[in-house]
């Protein structure tokens, strides 16, 4: 049976960002939080690394800032940037006070209270984290706090279908207000209607056949907000991590990049060191200028994988430092204090998506951004490794002081009529999903992966309009089921990926291609923006640098 639910806020996704809104907002409203799964179960709770903030005497603002510049290629937003990083100490004493328990230690450097490590591209000590499971620190400890707050109402296994705006209900304003969601246990479709509503649904790894992000990241929020008129950025710009476990058992688990940070060498499979072969920085070089190096030893050798070897580091090192990574290697029987241990690229992170401004705010009013789904300006190109989470925390805060200064001049939204299934039947054809699924996934990696042109992006898009047509014509006939949605949310992921990598006559930070394999200096990068047919210009919106900008149906 359909039900209609009412809150101030509704939030679409659990991990740090949607868990860090909803806890700021739920002393003064009333919140309801969804997520399609188990409320931990997402991308935060695998995050390895860290945070990065400026702790160290010896460390500045400017050199942070410098630093997330440099790897963004040009394509940052200066004055974001410089917001995140000024915002970064308070959004970690924040996560302080709510008892996430960073690692402390005699070996910190530059007088700060915890430990602080160096991932590539950072010129400084500079990220703060709980040994080498921050993120499952984060999510842990906010979670619990969440489901004890009287604010908030919790909606686990359920997975949001469609934005509701006034403009779809043929109402005279443009407003979001709410969402169509699936009960995923009750198998039933209900309506979530709020005053405002924020999307934090992660990134789209699984777009990828090899992916570091869990099965949840099939680009929800950014194929939603995309449907009801929001623009999408920089959507070529997909960071591969170089140092996933190759093991056909291991789901392409994560060796945090920490571990190069603390020494660990990128050897050949006859034990040859190579990376300074393609950066002076060696291991500590950019994740992009990794992956690419490691891809391409892997292509020109005809290897399965290549080896990151820290054993040379003392045992008790390894096993203060990376107690997780250790212990998870031992499984698969890998022992990190005496072998290198086999590794390969996968899809990591999105560095493009649904365009925000510096309040989390959308094209559409009362619809908000947040975490690796919205493209705030802060990684251009090329995300620095651990400015994620921070992004998280920072557009949380954002987005809620913007949220707590309008919710009182927002109307609460009327009926809304219920999902209308009186036209579908139950599929009788459910390997057109799986077909469907896997199609996609490998042609994505094999044609739009770390390494691109114009023709393997020619021959992706056109399976794409076709598959993005096929699941059409399904979508239209059959009840919706959780693999229908994803899939669907996937194919117009994969297509958006495909025109904007086909739109950049360049290679530039993540996207890297051979037809054009130097970056275009003759003029100032502008990203690639992808406008929807239905899009209307919001006053709230600031304009950003474009390019290519087009109205795609």
């Amino acid at each position: 049976m359909q039900r209609q639910t009412f809150h101030d806020v509704l939030i679409i996704g659990s991990g740090a960002a949607g868990l860090g809104l909803a806890l700021r907002l739920a002393d003064h409203a009333r919140v309801a939080l969804l997520s399609k799964g188990p409320l931990p179960e997402g991308a935060t709770l695998y995050a390895q690394g860290g945070i990065s903030v400026v702790l160290d005497e010896h460390d500045s603002l400017n050199s942070h800032i410098g630093d997330t510049l440099a790897a963004g290629a040009g394509l940052c937003d200066e004055k974001v940037v410089a917001y995140c990083v000024e915002q970064a100490r308070s959004g970690i004493q924040w996560l302080i006070d709510k008892g996430v328990p960073f690692t402390r230690g005699a070996d910190t450097n530059g007088g700060s209270d915890y430990h602080l490590t160096r991932e590539g591209g950072h010129s400084h000590r500079r990220i703060i984290h709980a040994a080498d499971a921050t993120g499952r620190a984060v999510e842990k400890t906010l979670e619990q706090q969440a489901r004890e707050h009287p604010g908030i109402d919790i909606f686990e296994y359920h997975l949001a279908i469609d934005l509701i705006t006034g403009r779809k209900l043929g109402l005279d304003h443009d407003r979001c207000i709410g969402a169509y969601v699936l009960d995923l246990e009750a198998q039933s479709v209900h309506t979530f209607s709020a005053r405002m509503v924020a999307l934090a649904t992660g990134g789209a790894g699984k777009v990828y056949l090899y992916t570091s992000n869990p099965d949840v990241a099939t680009g929800d929020g950014i194929a939603m907000a995309w449907r009801a008129g929001c623009r999408v950025a920089n959507m070529e710009f997909i960071q591969f991590h170089p140092t996933c476990l190759y093991h056909p058992r291991a789901k392409s688990f994560l060796i945090t990049e920490a571990v190069r940070g603390e020494g660990g060498r990128l050897l050949l499979p006859d034990g040859e060191p190579f990376m300074t072969r393609f950066d002076p920085r060696g291991e500590l070089a950019p994740r992009d200028i990794v992956a690419r190096a490691i891809d391409h030893e892997m292509k020109r050798l005809g290897a399965e994988c290549v080896y990151l070897d820290i054993s040379h580091k003392p045992a008790a090192f390894i096993a203060e430092h990376f107690p997780n990574v250790h212990a998870r290697c031992l499984e698969f029987g890998f022992d990190m204090t005496r072998e290198p241990i086999p590794v390969v690229p996968a899809a990591h992170y999105l560095c493009g998506g649904v365009m925000t401004d510096l309040h989390g705010r959308t094209d559409i009013p009362g619809l908000y951004a947040i975490g690796e789904m919205a493209c705030t300006g802060l990684h251009g190109a090329n995300r620095i490794a651990s400015n994620s989470l921070l992004e998280c925390l920072v557009f949380a805060h954002a987005a809620y002081e913007d949220m707590l200064e309008n919710l009182p001049q927002a109307e609460a939204p009327g009926d809304i009529p219920p999902w209308d299934e009186s036209q579908v039947t139950d599929s009788d054809e459910e390997v057109v999903v799986s077909h469907n699924w896997n199609e996609l996934r490998h042609f994505m990696w094999d044609y739009v992966g770390i390494v691109r042109t114009d023709k393997r992006l020619q021959r992706a898009l056109r399976r794409s309009e076709l598959l993005k047509q096929e699941i059409e014509d399904y979508y239209g006939n059959f009840r919706v089921t959780n693999d229908l949605i994803e899939l669907r949310n996937l194919a117009l992921v994969a297509e958006l990926i495909i025109r904007s990598a086909m739109a950049r006559k360049e290679s530039r930070g993540l996207h890297y291609t051979l037809d054009y394999p130097q970056r275009d200096d003759r003029r100032p990068a502008r990203n690639t923006v992808l406008t929807p047919a239905n899009y209307r210009p919001s006053p709230a919106m600031a304009p950003r640098r474009t390019r290519n900008l087009r109205k795609l149906s």
